[in-house]
């Protein structure tokens, strides 16, 4: 792509997690067949009337998708999403919640729905001769976004996020997705670049996804190290470095207690 699109209809996933790619939320919606996938360094399955939500590409791998695996798509950009959001706190509820299972399971009349969401999406793509092209197509995503909040909504429940929290956690996401950890992965660096307390961010990311400050922290810290470990052209000194390591033994350490293997264990 030479110039970017704020959004894109493909019925493909293969320019997930690619650079040209990178600053895109993905919607992905399987019309038939599956396709197994690890995310967030778990495995996960899109089946046939699935919907799936990855807001950073990156941390999908080794898709697999069966020989009948047909798929539509549905990119866009992080900014034009965040223009077509509706003014609610369920967004960042839906954010925590995506991160730790991207997929949700459709119901027939969610699934009917969904699909019609993408074609008139794809619809409204095509009239570029619209006066109001650019508001006429963030109203359509708008609207598939709100049935999304309705899906996840009917499995996981209703928000109960303040504003003030959302905005923390808002911002606390928004500095993990930068790399923010590579600088430094203790909570009191986050605190302070929030302007809060440790203890009191520690208290809203557990209320709010049911894991502590700390752990979203190392879990992107990790994640990235673990792709840049099976990268064969960087040495363990060169990753050690990129994530302001005090000394390979150090990173080594590091490694073993949240991959479970050193370095060299995990790159073999």
């Amino acid at each position: 792509m030479d110039k970017m699109q704020d959004v894109i209809i493909t019925d493909t996933l293969d320019g997930l997690g690619t650079d040209s790619l990178h600053d895109y939320l993905a919607h992905a919606i399987c019309l038939r067949g599956k396709c197994s996938f690890h995310f967030n360094d778990r495995p996960f399955e899109l089946n046939e009337g699935d919907l799936m939500i990855v807001r950073k590409g990156k941390l999908i791998e080794r898709l697999t998708p069966s020989d009948d695996f047909e798929v539509k798509v549905l990119y866009a950009t992080s900014s034009f999403i965040t223009l077509s959001t509706p003014q609610s706190n369920y967004g960042m509820k839906g954010s925590i919640a995506l991160f730790l299972n991207p997929v949700m399971k459709l119901t027939r009349e969610q699934r009917y729905r969904c699909e019609k969401d993408f074609k008139w999406i794809e619809y409204r793509l095509n009239q570029t001769e619209h006066d109001f092209y650019v508001e006429m197509l963030r109203n359509a995503v708008q609207a598939a976004i709100l049935d999304f909040f309705d899906f996840h909504t009917k499995l996981y429940g209703e928000a109960t996020i303040s504003t003030q929290n959302a905005a923390i956690m808002g911002r606390f996401l928004e500095l993990l997705e930068n790399e923010a950890y590579r600088e430094n992965r203790e909570v009191t660096y986050f605190a302070d670049r929030l302007c809060v307390t440790p203890k009191y961010l520690s208290e809203v990311k557990k209320k709010v996804s049911g894991y502590s400050a700390n752990y979203w922290i190392n879990r992107y810290a990790i994640l990235d190290i673990s792709r840049l470990l099976r990268d064969k052209s960087l040495t363990f000194v060169q990753i050690s470095d990129m994530f302001g390591f005090s000394s390979p033994a150090y990173f080594s350490r590091y490694v073993q207690r949240y991959l479970g293997m050193n370095p060299t264990d995990y790159r073999e």
